[in-house]
């Protein structure tokens, strides 16, 4: 009997073993993961304070003014270029 209780005893242990190596294994997965995720919420926080910057520098009257002006080949409005529409029969 005391063999069978061994044996009962060996099976048990070995599966306490596997699932202790399976465990281990799931966390440095999960831990790997985790640390992927940081990097990329790193990366994504880095992009988004550029975009920002980006967006308060080209967002600047002046600048917008220079490039229509530079790239578009556009001139301010003046009163003399000003056309005026009139509605004739409208009532």
């Amino acid at each position: 009997m005391s063999g069978r209780l061994n044996i009962f005893l060996a099976a048990v242990l070995i599966a306490c073993s596997l699932s202790l190596v399976n465990s281990q294994y799931q966390a440095r997965r999960l831990f790997i993961e985790l640390e992927r995720a940081q990097t990329m919420t790193r990366q994504f926080e880095l992009q988004w304070t550029q975009l920002k910057l980006d967006q308060s520098t080209y967002g600047k009257h002046a600048r917008i003014e220079a490039t229509a002006s530079k790239e578009l080949n556009m001139v301010p409005v003046t009163p003399e270029r000003t056309q005026y529409l009139t509605a004739v029969g409208v009532k």
